[in-house]
């Protein structure tokens, strides 16, 4: 499996005294140089970590895949279509939530998603929608036109060590089966740590986990390199 590594909260501590410490994009270059496959950056409407300036320093300077999560709003559709990101992953989003809070409903807003899905894959960009590990769901992923989908792990990552763990565990794991079957390439994340993500070597097929809170915790206490590295031996 590859790791994505999600940077927003490098952000979040930048933002919070409203200068440029830390910095984002030399946090995404020691991501990257410390065994992360790709970066995410989530674009949010309120512009509350990430800003547009990051995305586009990120795409110009740093040599790897860059997957761009964003609310499927034009606005956001339009940004995506000039920075043109590697990938994009489509993810609901609320102002009030502190986190993105459960999967997007794109069965209930099929027409629209696949009227969105299009323009960007017709430009070359790589699209998931980031889902719950339901079949209604993943069907209509598929019918977007869209060649990922993101599960979202948050209920599995809540339930870890708990005796509702095997059951959010195997809802993913038949959620990844189903999407084989379509035709879908699978990646996961949302809430995964340390101390859960072992457990996605048990699901075949896996793409790729794209980790963030959890990293830039744990650099807190080791520094961002050694964060990494721990979690990329453990996704590896």
């Amino acid at each position: 499996m590859l790791l994505g590594v999600n940077i927003d909260h490098v952000a979040t501590l930048r933002n919070a005294r409203g200068g440029v410490e830390p910095d984002v994009l030399r946090a995404a270059q020691i991501c990257i140089d410390n065994g992360g496959d790709s970066i995410t950056t989530h674009l949010r409407e309120d512009r509350r970590h990430i800003k547009d300036e990051d995305v586009k320093n990120i795409r110009r300077d740093i040599k790897t895949k860059l997957n761009l999560e964003m609310a499927m709003t034009e606005e956001m559709q339009n940004i995506a279509l000039t920075v043109l990101p590697d990938a994009v992953c489509l993810v609901p989003e609320k102002r009030q939530e502190l986190t993105t809070e459960g999967g997007l409903d794109i069965a209930g807003q099929l027409d629209k998603g696949i009227k969105f899905v299009k323009p960007l894959i017709d430009k070359g960009i790589e699209v998931s929608l980031f889902i719950d590990p339901d079949e209604k769901q993943i069907k209509a992923a598929h019918k977007t036109g869209a060649q990922f989908i993101e599960l979202h792990t948050g209920t599995y990552s809540n339930a870890f060590g708990s005796e509702f763990e095997e059951q959010a565990f195997n809802d993913l794991k038949h959620a990844t089966e189903f999407a084989h079957s379509l035709g879908l390439q699978v990646n996961a994340g949302h809430g995964l740590d340390y101390k859960n993500v072992h457990r996605m070597h048990e699901i075949e097929g896996l793409h790729e986990l794209n980790i963030g809170h959890s990293i830039i915790a744990r650099a807190v206490f080791v520094g961002l390199p050694q964060a990494v590295r721990e979690m990329k031996e453990l996704v590896k």
